[in-house]
């Protein structure tokens, strides 16, 4: 009886403490987690969201780049931080969506160690081949991969990518085998692949769109069940005769989990207001990555199935990092 009235008394406490904080929200500056190097799409987005938010807010969010081990540091030190509200994840498909498929071992479990915000941002992978390869049409490319099998390189971000998964994905769908090249980022394979060392990239709009643009590059098609926005004129895999192809690379906000429900609403509130402001879509959109927003609920079942989805591609395609 006594334990029992003490557990009473603590939650009775506890409970106006929580929502006090809540209620106070924020009190001072917050951290904004992004779990790769500056420079990148996903620190662009951060950067913008931030200074939007923060102003709504009332208080500076800080953008800290924490980059290394595929996303798993910087996720794995937001997994770790108190559920206050002042440290924030910059999520991304790769540490959160595909990193559960491939390794072995994570220190973090996406959907139970954090509590989703909202899906800021999307963009698909855009099928990219050179001039040289001597295909216009993705019919033209599988033909040729067909009478080629094991011939045609492919290049990726690296083993484990979203690209390489994506890329394995097609392959799979297609009935096609192609070799794969892994780099250290797609800008890199992109590079290769205008010099003839690779035949195949799925790039990053903002790595493959401005080749494409100046005829370096031929674009067979995107990967999002839709097309996309940044390059209305390419079809989508799904409309080419893979129907129901679809593969996304997204980023969105993520707090630890056991966040207080009602700091989670006012974040989510404040994010789609600053991503439905047309001067900062007009930003994010310049980087060719597509605006969202979403409900808590909406993005933690879009991250459910989207780790399902890569779990199954990389057991398929037998793809592992120890």
């Amino acid at each position: 009886m006594r334990r029992m009235l003490a557990l009473a008394l603590a939650l009775a406490f506890t409970a106006p403490a929580i929502s006090a904080r809540a209620d106070d929200y924020p009190s001072h500056p917050i951290r904004l987690i992004v779990p790769f190097a500056a420079g990148g799409a996903a620190d662009s987005v951060a950067r913008i969201l931030a200074r939007r938010v923060g102003d709504a807010l009332g208080q500076t969010i800080v953008v800290e780049d924490r980059g290394g081990g595929a996303g798993i540091i910087g996720t794995e030190l937001v997994k770790k931080a108190d559920p206050d509200g002042y440290t924030l994840l910059l999520g991304q498909s790769g540490p959160i969506s595909i990193n559960p498929g491939i390794y072995a071992t994570l220190s973090y479990d996406p959907e139970k160690d954090f509590a989703p915000i909202t899906m800021t941002t999307s963009y698909p992978y855009v099928m990219v081949v050179s001039p040289a390869l001597g295909v216009k049409t993705l019919a033209d490319f599988v033909a040729l991969a067909k009478r080629r099998p094991g011939e045609l390189n492919y290049g990726t971000a690296g083993v484990g990518a979203a690209n390489h998964l994506a890329t394995e994905l097609f392959d799979s769908q297609a009935g096609i085998k192609m070799t794969h090249i892994p780099y250290r980022g797609t800008s890199l394979a992109v590079a290769d692949l205008i010099a003839g060392q690779v035949q195949v990239v799925f790039a990053d709009p903002v790595s493959a769109l401005a080749q494409v643009n100046a005829g370096t590059l031929i674009a067979l098609a995107v990967t999002s069940k839709d097309r996309s926005p940044v390059a209305p004129t390419v079809p989508t895999l799904s409309e080419s005769g893979y129907p129901g192809f679809d593969a996304i690379g997204w980023h969105g906000i993520m707090a630890p989990a056991g966040t207080p429900q009602a700091i989670v609403s006012r974040l989510n509130a404040e994010i789609i207001k600053a991503l439905r402001d047309p001067d900062i879509a007009k930003l994010i959109e310049s980087q060719a990555i597509q605006v969202v927003g979403s409900s808590p609920e909406a993005f933690a079942g879009f991250i459910r199935h989207d780790i399902a989805t890569w779990k199954d591609v990389a057991r398929q395609a037998k793809v592992e990092v120890k």
